[in-house]
């Protein structure tokens, strides 16, 4: 995957171009803020499997990409093979894989990804949460550090009001009895 993001493949049907803020792997390709609203509000899309534009792009370059249609036999994907590891459309089920018994509709292994995209993103979440309670955590030993200092600061200030005081009052005294 190129470094540069990827422009709006609707926008760029109209000559329009506007960066990408999602992929969306059934239509093979990116979309901006606008289509990408459009995309998940519409029927035939809306349950699209779709991925930020910065995840996308950080699947390494030699990572073959799902595309949604067989560039042999120019049909749609439909099938995922277990045994070879492969998207199949129908004529590749024939010709290939009639002795395969291990397969699943494509639509539930993309639903996979999705359900794995959640929690990867929940993994993200939770580590963002366990930094802030660290942060926090460090705040509070400062803080409490700081209150203890401050503790004995005043303590001390206490007590040498109190040396001053009685120092005063034994002078006072003193001059009562002189007198």
């Amino acid at each position: 995957m190129a470094s540069s993001i990827p422009f709006c493949g609707v926008c760029e049907q109209s000559n329009i171009t506007k960066p990408s803020i999602i992929w969306c792997f059934e239509c093979d390709e990116g979309l901006c803020s606008e289509c990408k609203d459009h995309h998940s509000r519409s029927k035939g899309t809306r349950k699209h499997c779709t991925l930020p534009i910065s995840e996308y792009q950080k699947i390494p370059c030699d990572v073959v990409k799902i595309t949604q249609t067989c560039s042999k036999h120019n049909e749609k994907y439909t099938i995922y093979c277990k045994k070879h590891d492969s998207l199949c459309c129908g004529s590749c089920i024939v010709e290939n894989h009639m002795e395969c018994r291990d397969f699943d509709k494509l639509t539930d292994v993309i639903q996979n990804t999705k359900l794995s995209n959640a929690f990867y993103e929940i993994e993200q979440s939770l580590a963002e949460l366990s930094d802030n309670i660290h942060i926090i955590r460090k705040n509070r030993e400062n803080n409490l550090g700081r209150l203890s200092k401050e503790k004995t600061q005043i303590e001390k200030a206490i007590k040498q009001t109190r040396i001053t005081i009685n120092n005063h009052l034994d002078k006072i005294q003193d001059n009562i009895i002189k007198s």
